[in-house]
Formats: structure tokens, C-alpha cells, sequence
């Protein structure tokens, strides 16, 4: 007895050291709760596809913005947002947008043709004011960039009609749950280095006037180059103005509708039937709706008209049609219907299917030898978030 006593003596006297050991060896934290303890948020998500097309749309005209492609597997987006965004003080945002899409979405007269600095700039807030100066994401459409906002795959008609990003200066007013206005001056459509010295101005306001209704105002005007160096248009420095208007409802809690409109007028900017300069119009609706069948299965129903009555949007698309015989038009309209289904795999992997229709009022898409007005694409679609 009295060994086994001092037996368990011996051991509950070796164990001491050891359990004060195991309790003075702090846990190791991990780099989310750094980040959080800092203030500092970060999130990502990897965007990639394949996609297939019953017309040429590679060599061929194509109204789309990222998937102008036949039949390939593509690597559409890497994002990464690095932030720090305090209600009060001074913050700031790094957004990077690797693959495919950066190609698209980099500011004129940038070199980089596979990674974008999306969006980079300071912020201040002080009561209900936020400024900003930087670069940053447009305040026009219901589409975005970053992959996983969207519920569709592809993006629509308008959101490749208007601007992907400004440099500048924005500053909000916040009245809260009921409405925030903007304002701002910028270098103009995607241009970090401004083409032309003249700077752009950038007005809008977002309201909630009931909790299921979201409304979106935007404005902007300046004088930009119209097109450049793409065939069709003037490449004149003249006034370019976009108005555009975005709302939302929740119908029921797994049911939601939207809808946009968007005027976008630029002057000097293309050429009528006789080779004399005139000014360029297009304009737009499209429609949304959105259920949820259960918390992992939705699908997301997408119709659009553009109307690029001046070949101001579409130039490529009034030189095809005018490459069919007895055909001589000034401009273009187009419309698409779009249906997604989205299916989570995981809390954080979305795969997406999804099937678009195309037409246009002229045939405008290559078919082998011949040219058809309809455009017919499938694609799968994953998205992981992280």
C-alpha cells in the first residue's frame, strides 16, 4: 500500500511540470483571426469555366464580355480584396484580379494582359461622409467584377456597355437605411493615366424606400475619346454622357426581381451612310429574376434588349451585317435570354450550368461560311470562395 502510494506521488509530481508546461505554451492564431483582431478583412475566390458556342465567336463578332469563346476550358478570374474599412478614420482597399478576365477589365493603356489592380484606394470616413481616392469599381449596372455577386455566368449586354472602373476621387453621404448620395471627379472610362486631360464627373444616390426595395441612380459625363483606334468610330475627343438605373424587390423571401436601364450618348463619335461625322446613342433594358428552390439549389433568369441604333457600342456588329449582301445599316439591336442554375456543392463551391440565347435584328454572327442572327452558348461554371 504504501508503495503504491508513493508511486502515484512520483507521478502526479512528474506531471506537474508537464500540464504547467502545456498551459504556458500559447496557442499558435491563425492568419484570419490576425487579420480580424487588426481591423483587417480578406476574402478571395477562384472563377473557372467551360463554355461552348454554336457560332464563331472568337474570329467572328461577339457581343459578350468574358466568354468569346468556341469551345475551351478557361481560367476567368482569381480575386483577392485585401480591406480595412473602419466606420470612422482612415482605411483602404487592394482588389487583384488574376486570369483570363484581366485582359478585359485593365485600364487603357495598360501592358498587363493577365493580372489587374481592379481596385486600389484610400479611404476616410467621418460621420456620414466616406471619401475615397484611388481607383474603384463603377457605380453603373447590377453586374460586377467579382464572380461570385452575380447569378448568372455570363455577364449581360449592359454591363459591358458601360464603364469597369474610374480613377479619381468619390465622396458619399450617408443617411442611414434610407439613402446615400455620391459624388466625384474622375479620369473617365478606364483610365488610371487620363487619355485626354479632361476630367469626368460622377453623380449618384442609392435608396431603400421600403426594406424589399433597393433603388440605383448613376450619372456620368466628360469628354472622352470615342473609340479610339476601333474601326467605326471617330476617335474625336468630344462629350460622352451615361445615365443608368438599377432596382431590386424581394417578392418573397426566395423570390427577387430587378431591372435596369441605361442611355449612354456620345458626341462626334461615329460615322453616318455618307462618311460625315454624327453623334452616337445606345440604350438598354434588361430584366432579372432570382429563386431559391432550397438554400443550395437557385436559378437566375436573365432578358436584355440594346438598342446601338449608331453602331456606337457594336461597330464590329454593323460590319458584319453590312458584309451580307444588300444590306447597308447604321446600327444594330440586339437581345438575349439567359437561364442559370447554381447548385452549392459546399458552403464555399458554387457550380453553375447555364444556357444563353443571342439575337440580333441583322445577321451579324459567323456560321462557318454563312452568317446567322441567333448566337446559342452552354457552359459549367465553378466558383470557390475563400
Amino acid at each position: 500500500m504504501q508503495k503504491t502510494v508513493l508511486s502515484l506521488s512520483v507521478a502526479a509530481a512528474l506531471a506537474v511540470p508537464t500540464l504547467a508546461l502545456a498551459q504556458a505554451a500559447p496557442a499558435v492564431p491563425t492568419l484570419d483571426k490576425v487579420l480580424e483582431a487588426s481591423g483587417v478583412s480578406m476574402s478571395g475566390y477562384i472563377d473557372t469555366a467551360y463554355t461552348h458556342a454554336n457560332r464563331d465567336i472568337e474570329t467572328g463578332f461577339s457581343p459578350r464580355v468574358f466568354d468569346s469563346y468556341n469551345n475551351d476550358f478557361l481560367l476567368h478570374q482569381v480575386g483577392l480584396q485585401v480591406a480595412k474599412q473602419p466606420k470612422q478614420g482612415a482605411g483602404g482597399v487592394v482588389n487583384i484580379t488574376a486570369g483570363k478576365d484581366a485582359s478585359v477589365i485593365k485600364s487603357i493603356g495598360s501592358t498587363d494582359s493577365t493580372w489587374d489592380v481592379t481596385q486600389a484606394y484610400l479611404s476616410y470616413a467621418t460621420g456620414p461622409w466616406h471619401v475615397m481616392a484611388g481607383k474603384f469599381a463603377t457605380l453603373h449596372g447590377t453586374e460586377v467584377i467579382w464572380s461570385p455577386s452575380n447569378a448568372n455566368y455570363s455577364r449581360s449586354l449592359l454591363f459591358g456597355s458601360v464603364p469597369f472602373t474610374h480613377t479619381g476621387l468619390r465622396a458619399h453621404f450617408e443617411i442611414p437605411d434610407a439613402v446615400t448620395f455620391y459624388a466625384g471627379m474622375n479620369n473617365g472610362w478606364d483610365q488610371m493615366t487620363d487619355q485626354n486631360k479632361n476630367k469626368s464627373v460622377e453623380l449618384g444616390l442609392t435608396a431603400t424606400p421600403i426594406k424589399p426595395l433597393s433603388l440605383a441612380a448613376s450619372y456620368y459625363g466628360g469628354k472622352e475619346i470615342a473609340g479610339g483606334a476601333v474601326t467605326g468610330t471617330t476617335g474625336i475627343n468630344d462629350r460622352r454622357d451615361s445615365f443608368n438605373l438599377v432596382g431590386s424587390y424581394t417578392v418573397i423571401e426566395p423570390l427577387s426581381v430587378g431591372l435596369e436601364y441605361l442611355n449612354v450618348k456620345h458626341k462626334q463619335s461615329v460615322f453616318d451612310s455618307t462618311g460625315a461625322v454624327k453623334d452616337g446613342k445606345y440604350s438598354g433594358f434588361a430584366a432579372y429574376l432570382s429563386y431559391t428552390f432550397m438554400p443550395k439549389f437557385k436559378a437566375a433568369l436573365r432578358a436584355e434588349a440594346l438598342d446601338d441604333k449608331d453602331g456606337l457600342r457594336f461597330p464590329a456588329a454593323v460590319t458584319a451585317a453590312n458584309s451580307n449582301p444588300g444590306v447597308a445599316v447604321s446600327g444594330t439591336k440586339h437581345k438575349e435570354i439567359t437561364l442559370t442554375l447554381s447548385y452549392a456543392l459546399a458552403d464555399n463551391l458554387d457550380i453553375r450550368g447555364e444556357v444563353r440565347q443571342d439575337k440580333a435584328n441583322e445577321a451579324v454572327y459567323t456560321d462557318g461560311s454563312n452568317m446567322s442572327k441567333s448566337l446559342t452558348t452552354y457552359a459549367l461554371q465553378g466558383i470557390y470562395k475563400f
